[in-house]
């Protein structure tokens, strides 16, 4: 007889074993020694992969992107009318081609465009480039020497900076390059996959079922043909007959509380990944704040972080093309928060504090 002792029991080597999360150091780029170290994105097709495969990142960087320009540009007449002529592509204007690039560093963490001059040194087009193809070459001192472009025909063409309009998002110390938002929010949206992906199987389990059948015989070609007829029937919902006591059927089910409903979950890792990137969902039209008052802080403080996205375009614009240009916020509530405010002050406000020392009198 087989020894039952609890004593003999062996346990099993578990392959997904849970461990403790923890988080690798970062450092900065450095030269090393060398006279140049160039930098290039080597992670721009996985990053634009998740721009195009997921909805929820498009809304996110487009929401950046169309907010940042707004209702587009101030200028004097004549930087309006240089600008008008700028066409990209071919078909461009000099918003598209701003909003364009506002789009790719939020993807990646940089975009380039080639700055194109007449001989007398005036800007005729901005053209935007490749950013896999683009290297950024520096020196030891971290400071830029130049760009490296390979053609379609594997060719480099060497760019000096001034030939280059050049926009990082979130530079860290002494890179010179930036960094997307992509990469962050690639774990959370996974998750977001998966949880919908999982969903999905569930509700489609509610409207075509599994059914399990107990067939009573064992031969083969039997088995098969009655596998066939069922799936069949069952697949466009006919009835089905058959004779007496030749098979018994369970349909298979889950009870309704018998695992987490994965909706909340879904909600959870969706409001994340908003704030994440810094974008009310409300802005593209997804969940609402619990009130209208928190809706409005939201809204101011999604104006601060467009006005910023707005002064740093000002800025290498006028840095780097030499253009002075103003970008329209496209609606402000700043207005109306302080008009409320003013509605309904007197009544929300401590008497002691409009007349100090009252409290002793």
């Amino acid at each position: 007889m087989a020894d039952l002792k609890i004593s003999s029991m062996v346990a099993g080597a578990q392959t997904n074993e849970m461990e403790d999360y923890s988080t690798d150091t970062a450092n900065l780029d450095e030269s090393g020694g060398q006279k140049e170290i160039t930098y290039t994105n080597s992670d721009w097709g996985k990053q634009l992969g998740y721009f195009k495969d997921h909805t929820i990142i498009q809304e996110i960087i487009n929401a950046r992107a169309r907010w940042t320009i707004g209702k587009g540009y101030q200028a004097d007449e004549i930087t309006v009318m240089l600008l008008d002529t700028i066409k990209g592509v071919g078909h461009d204007t000099f918003n598209t081609i701003l909003e364009n690039m506002i789009r790719v560093y939020h993807i990646g963490g940089d975009s380039y465009s080639e700055i194109i001059r007449d001989n007398e040194g005036n800007l005729i087009n901005l053209k935007p480039l490749d950013p896999l193809s683009m290297g950024i070459v520096s020196n030891r001192q971290s400071v830029v020497i130049r760009y490296d472009y390979k053609q379609a025909d594997g060719k480099t063409h060497k760019f000096k900076p001034e030939e280059i309009f050049h926009l990082s998002r979130n530079r860290i110390g002494h890179e010179s390059h930036g960094w997307g938002m992509v990469d962050v929010l690639m774990a959370d949206v996974d998750t977001l996959k998966e949880a919908i992906s999982d969903y999905k199987k569930v509700i489609h389990r509610f409207v075509m079922p599994q059914w399990k059948f107990k067939l009573k015989t064992d031969d083969a070609t039997e088995i098969a043909a009655y596998k066939t007829k069922m799936d069949k029937a069952t697949s466009r919902g006919d009835n089905i007959y058959e004779p007496f006591d030749t098979c018994e059927s369970e349909l298979l089910t889950v009870a309704p509380n018998a695992t987490l409903d994965p909706k909340a979950w879904i909600e959870q890792r969706e409001a994340a990944i908003y704030r994440a990137a810094g974008v009310p969902q409300f802005v593209v039209g997804g969940g609402t704040e619990f009130t209208e008052a928190s809706e409005k802080i939201s809204y101011l403080a999604w104006q601060q972080t467009i006005e910023e996205d707005q002064l740093y375009i000002e800025e290498q614009i006028l840095s780097q093309l030499n253009l002075l240009i103003e970008l329209e916020f496209p609606a402000s509530l700043e207005n109306e928060l302080l008009s409320d405010q003013k509605k309904d002050g007197a009544q929300n406000i401590d008497q002691s504090e409009m007349n100090p020392g009252s409290e002793n009198q």
